[in-house]
């Protein structure tokens, strides 16, 4: 029986043996450096420094003097319990981590005193350590695993580091290498004696690899400063190549305070802001009204759908009528008005009109919903674009199933929905989307997935990212909408936004901005959005602004544009008119509104939401107003 069982030892079982649940064999990692982050022209934005972690292995603790360990830690003995039992209950014979990013100066003290401490040991490791101020919600941050990562991968071990948002999250299995592990065999007496076989089974650890990204850190620090004491995000993209140049979400953070041992207490102030929501990445998953932008997308279904021509007019009368009754307003402008006036003077009723056309072009409104709802989403809205970024939203592009639910079949018609015609409605959609739509539009039908990846060392990015998407739309179809954001600048509502020396293409708008309010559903003050790519022909930036709270869209957001799309194209400002008004400007009083008392009329019947796309020019008696009321 003996022999039996010897054999069986030596040759069935050594099959299943495992070095890694050898009790006899202690497991002490190495940690790799993390790989660097570059933004595109090279500038280093994230790098590394040394850390030291207390680690602890709780079946081989013995007794200690605890307040001594505590002192020299700098914490109370109700954390060393608390801490201690959390290790134990992981697991008594593997090492977690005790107490992280010990500082170089207490390192030096503990150094000389672990000797002390049965079952403690100090492990070194990289730390991040960030070369900017700026990009916290682009370059994330990294922070201890839980139990469902470590369910989840068994890589990571408790007390391992990880990236938890950003690029860190997005490229953390290639910025974070590979562990290397050493084997050390123990004696009965649980005291080292030597690698085990010599080392055959140790590893040395991988460094993790470099990466550059598409962000331009310059053009990233301009718009955060623009963005300065407002909310709202921007959204800049290389149209030739679908590469995020800049992705402002305000308010933002120092990345520097998710690092170290006061992480924690940063991240809770941060987390717990429910007003300000610094960690809420806005670009990428806020979800608003587009606004008046979405009008150019209408004006391409339309063409696509031959229900209108670019010299067919429509009238407009203050708004668009449904026989006596007003289903929507509009400002004053020339009437009537063709598809280039329509978009440049951004004429509800003219669009009203063409979104009706689309709509009835089909026996029944369930199927003309599906062709528009087809054509629309084919610009990247309402789903989610496939970045390689891991939050988002897909915003909401409704389709004939969705308002048969609403309505019941075959129970509505175009006109139940005609905001969708402006961008309201129920259509809504992220900056990124915006910045993705208009871009496709500069390229006159199609656009490459947006994308935070430039070069990864020694290896090549997606090919989803370098293979382009085409629209439904024809490409002779664009350029009478190209033409009319063009004129936009020139002859339509950023007349006042002009740039010397760039063809901008654009389209001001604006999103109503509803709150419940101790119940009630309260109208506070219009978001401003604007959208633009320039020059006009082989664009080389396509960008998307969102200013919550900011009235319409030349005043906050269309101001903005044109100064980002200057600070790329030209590396110089010189519309300091623009960039002096927004840095005076600040929203922080608005934010703290809880709704406007009263909303602002001109001659009677012009509300904030109706004026939200005059051009400048014929603004500036309603600019005393507004400016007095702001103020």
């Amino acid at each position: 029986m003996f022999l039996a069982r010897l054999f069986y030892l030596q040759v069935y079982s050594s099959d299943t043996y495992s070095i890694e649940n050898d009790n006899a064999i202690r497991k002490v990692y190495d940690y790799p450096k993390r790989g660097f982050v570059y933004d595109r022209n090279g500038k280093l934005l994230v790098a590394n420094q040394p850390s030291y972690d207390v680690m602890v292995i709780p079946r081989e603790v013995e007794p200690l003097d605890t307040l001594e360990f505590c002192a020299l830690l700098k914490i109370d003995k109700e954390k060393f319990i608390k801490t201690y039992n959390k290790a134990k209950h992981y697991s008594p014979r593997l090492s977690s981590v005790f107490q992280s990013h010990i500082s170089k100066e207490d390192y030096a003290v503990l150094q000389e005193k672990m000797r002390k401490f049965r079952g403690f040991y100090i492990q070194k490791r990289s730390l991040r350590k960030y070369e900017t101020t700026i990009g916290a919600n682009v370059l994330g941050d990294i922070g201890e695993v839980n139990n469902a990562v470590i369910n989840r991968d068994s890589y990571y071990k408790m007390g391992d580091l990880i990236g938890l948002q950003g690029v860190e999250a997005s490229y953390e299995e290639i910025l974070r290498g590979a562990k290397g592990i050493k084997h050390i065999q123990k004696d009965r007496f649980n005291r080292n004696i030597g690698p085990y076989k010599n080392g055959k089974f140790d590893t040395i650890p991988e460094q993790g690899k470099d990466i550059t990204i598409t962000i331009d850190s310059k053009l990233q620090a301009y718009g955060e400063l623009l963005m300065r004491n407002k909310r709202g995000g921007i959204i800049a993209i290389e149209p030739s190549s679908g590469e995020i140049l800049s992705m402002v979400s305000a308010p933002s953070y120092n990345p520097n305070l998710l690092v170290g041992r006061e992480r924690s207490k940063n991240f809770t102030k941060l987390y717990y802001d429910t007003i300000a929501k610094p960690l809420f990445d806005r670009g990428l998953k806020a979800q608003y009204a587009p606004g008046s932008p979405f009008k150019v997308l209408n004006a391409l279904v339309a063409l696509q759908e031959n229900v209108v021509t670019t010299e067919d007019k429509f009238k407009c009368r203050m708004g668009y009528y449904l026989g006596s009754k007003k289903l929507t307003g509009c400002h004053h402008h020339k009437s009537p008005l063709s598809m280039n006036e329509g978009i440049a003077q951004s004429c509800n009723a003219y669009f009203a009109n063409v979104y009706r056309r689309i709509i009835e072009k089909y026996d029944k409104p369930a199927d003309g919903m599906d062709a528009w709802s087809k054509h629309i989403k084919s610009f990247g809205l309402g789903n989610y674009l496939g970045y390689d970024l891991k939050i988002g939203n897909k915003g909401r592009i409704p389709d004939g199933a969705f308002y048969d639910r609403w309505y019941g079949k075959n129970r509505w018609a175009a006109t139940y929905n005609i905001s969708n015609a402006i961008g309201q409605g129920e259509v809504e959609a992220t900056p990124i989307q915006l910045a993705n739509m208009v871009a496709a539009i500069g390229n006159r039908g199609y656009f490459y997935t947006p994308h935070i990846i430039k070069h990864i060392e020694g290896d090549t990015i997606n090919s989803n990212y370098t293979t382009p998407k085409y629209t439904t739309i024809d490409k002779q179809h664009f350029e009478p909408a190209v033409q009319g954001m063009f004129d936009v600048y020139n002859k339509g509502t950023a007349v006042a936004l002009k740039v010397k020396g760039i063809d901008i293409c654009g389209k001001t708008g604006t999103a109503e901005n509803f709150m419940k309010i101790d119940g009630k559903k309260q109208q506070l003050t219009d978001h401003s959005i604007f959208v633009a790519f320039a020059p006009k022909d082989n664009p080389k930036i396509a960008i998307a602004v969102f200013v919550e709270n900011g009235y319409w869209g030349s005043r906050f957001a269309g101001k903005i544009a044109s100064l980002m799309i200057e600070k790329y194209i030209n590396n110089t400002i010189t519309r300091t008119d623009l960039e002096e008004w927004i840095l005076k400007h600040s929203l922080e009083n608005e934010y703290k509104k809880p709704y406007l008392d009263q909303p602002l009329k001109i001659n009677g019947n012009t509300t904030l939401q109706i004026i939200e796309e005059q051009e400048y020019y014929q603004l500036k008696k309603a600019l005393k107003k507004i400016n007095a009321i702001s103020s």
